[in-house]
């Protein structure tokens, strides 16, 4: 069970988006749910056995998803906020890095938390963290710039 009730920022802003990370619509994909907080957007995940890198373990391009697209909604949350406007964004991921700290174990929750470094007009530097059992898994950092139209994925979270 999550801590967070009610739709998540995907479900609310983007309901038929089918990103493998976070397209609520696409059933083979990991459908993160982020929720805002105080401090940014946060998440908890349980990987399933499809996820693994070798038993009991997660693999680092599925951790490399999740902070991929949990910062990205993080930048498109806090640049709608900051631009008062009533939907984000189109963002998308202009570079990130991720750094595996010690292996995650497989079918315990993770906890994702992402947070705004910096913060302009059309783009936001994120700091991601995923913790399990309470202990830092892995961290990563990104840019994600919103894209305008005419961009390929201008309109993917209509």
């Amino acid at each position: 069970m999550s801590k967070w009730e009610g739709a998540s920022v995907q479900e609310e802003f983007a309901p038929s988006s089918i990103c493998f990370g976070c397209g609520p619509s696409n059933p083979q994909g990991l459908q993160i749910r982020s929720f805002r907080t105080e401090n940014g957007l946060e998440m908890e995940f349980t990987t399933s056995d499809e996820h693994q890198a070798f038993p009991g373990m997660v693999n680092g391009g599925i951790i490399g998803t999740l902070l991929d697209c949990h910062g990205n909604w993080a930048a498109a949350i806090a640049l709608m906020e900051v631009n008062n406007m009533d939907n984000p964004p189109c963002t998308v991921t202009a570079s990130y890095s991720i750094k595996l700290r010690r292996p995650t174990p497989h079918g315990e929750k993770m906890l994702i938390q992402a947070r705004i470094k910096e913060i302009k007009e059309d783009r936001a530097e994120v700091s991601m963290t995923l913790l399990s059992n309470e202990k830092v898994c892995a961290t990563g950092e990104g840019l994600f710039v919103a894209v305008k139209e005419g961009h390929p994925a201008y309109h993917r979270w209509n």
